[in-house]
């Protein structure tokens, strides 16, 4: 969890008028109690009303809200749909995330804009993508986001499979595909693998580095001289 939403968390856990303790906080968000009690101090110099100490516990003085966040319609129509389209093509945790940001704003949202979000009228139908594949969409942004090296069987156009191991870059949506691009060891070249041919993927223990030559902007240069910058 980024340290903004963490405290944003912890604002919402004290608006409820009750006392929490630094403990309490730590277990929900997953964090020590220390860094509470570095995020407590950092929040009340900003000028949050948490009243309280370490180990007695904090609560907020009434009166205390969170400015209300302000969207054009174009805006909520642009978060809702896109929190649809990840809903109808993400990942597992994708989507899990995807429906929490939308509780979030619903959530701070003047009254008035919640009735835009709910009566939004574009929406992006289930169709087609897999369960298995929606696991593997996860496994490989966690790959990605670790920089943990990838082994996995790969059955390519011809029906041929060959055993892969690649340092995974990024993941490309083309509209009912998902492709990981990564640098591959076997190649030792940049691929692009769909993730539906993919078979008996493992996340290993390896991490790798990323050098300028090997890197995802480096992919990109390389399709962009190939093909040229898209208008």
């Amino acid at each position: 969890m980024r340290r903004a939403d963490r405290l944003f968390q912890i604002v919402q856990y004290l608006r409820g008028g009750r006392l929490v303790t630094a403990a309490m906080l730590a277990e929900r968000l997953e964090v020590s109690e220390r860094t509470i009690y570095r995020d407590i101090a950092d929040l009340q110099s900003t000028g949050v009303p948490i009243d309280g100490e370490a180990g007695i516990g904090y609560i907020m003085r009434s009166g205390f809200d969170l400015p209300p966040l302000m969207f054009t319609r174009e805006e909520i129509v642009a978060l809702v749909t896109g929190a649809r389209m990840v809903k109808a093509w993400g990942g597992t945790a994708m989507i899990a995330a995807a429906e929490e940001a939308l509780v979030k704003i619903e959530a701070v949202l003047p009254e008035e804009e919640r009735a835009r979000v709910a009566g939004t009228s574009v929406f992006a139908p289930q169709m087609g993508l897999a369960d298995k594949t929606r696991t593997m969409i996860d496994q490989c942004e966690a790959a990605v986001e670790a920089k943990s090296i990838l082994a996995f069987d790969y059955r390519d156009q011809q029906d041929v499979t060959t055993h892969r191991t690649v340092r995974p870059l990024g993941l490309w949506f083309w509209g009912k595909v998902w492709t990981l691009v990564a640098w591959c060891e076997l190649r030792e070249d940049f691929r692009m693998f769909r993730l539906d041919r993919i078979t008996g993927q493992q996340q290993t223990d390896q991490k790798f580095i990323t050098s300028e030559e090997r890197s995802l902007n480096e992919f990109l240069r390389q399709i962009e001289a190939r093909y040229g910058k898209q208008s």
